[in-house]
């Protein structure tokens, strides 16, 4: 299939159309079957157009990006991975418990995870917790 762009001579309405060939076209145009969608003027013939190039380079760029996408987004499902084995999930506690944790001198090894507001993560730098922030990918998320 081949799109060309076709103007009248007649009204200078401008509109695209579709043809299976450059050949099916010329048959078309000879036998007197195109005609302008605004005048029914025969008097249509192809406009100057721009050929669809594809870059290789953009494509390889995109492959490369997508690519490097995927290997970024990998690797943070192996961290969650290691978190979800090692860690203990706290949910919406997060900041309470890391509190609880800091300041109780005996539970001072367990290790957790959870969800929290980017304001408590930076008090709780500020009071000297160790925390960090990771992205974080559902398992439903494309």
């Amino acid at each position: 299939m081949i799109k060309y762009n076709l103007v009248c001579k007649n009204c200078k309405k401008s509109f695209d159309s579709w043809f299976a060939s450059s050949e099916e076209y010329e048959k078309l145009k000879k036998s007197k079957y195109i005609d302008c969608l605004n005048c029914n003027s025969l008097n249509v013939e192809k406009n100057l157009m721009s050929p669809n190039v594809v870059n290789s380079r953009k494509e390889k760029l995109k492959i490369k990006e997508r690519t490097k996408y995927l290997t970024i987004k990998n690797k943070i499902k192996e961290y969650q991975q290691f978190i979800k084995n090692n860690f203990e999930y706290v949910g919406e506690n997060f900041a309470y418990k890391a509190r609880s944790l800091h300041y109780e001198k005996k539970n001072k090894k367990k290790n957790i995870y959870g969800v929290a507001t980017s304001k408590e993560i930076k008090e709780l730098k500020e009071e000297g917790i160790n925390t960090e922030m990771i992205p974080w990918i559902n398992e439903n998320d494309n």
